[in-house]
């Protein structure tokens, strides 16, 4: 799907979370990890970082909205959405 958007959380080498949106989730976090240009602040001291979590969203506002829900859990809240 062209139009589809992704929320996703990364679990960093230090144990710490990171959520996050993007279209394409691989090239994403390959930037993460430093493979490729363009990887946030966050988590360039914190690599490796896993994938642990993705959800489908039909466009961007969704996708922020959600990330946004997701960012406001608490630890052991966003512990129980990875299913750990």
């Amino acid at each position: 799907m062209s139009g589809q958007w992704w929320v996703y959380v990364l679990e960093c080498a230090d144990g710490s979370l990171y959520t996050g949106v993007a279209r394409d989730i691989e090239r994403r976090l390959a930037q993460h990890n430093g493979l490729i240009a363009g990887g946030p602040k966050y988590t360039r001291g914190r690599r490796p970082v896993v994938l642990r979590w993705q959800e489908a969203a039909p466009d961007r506002s969704s996708a922020q909205q959600r990330e946004a829900q997701i960012k406001s859990f608490s630890r052991q809240q966003k512990l129980s959405l990875l299913g750990a």
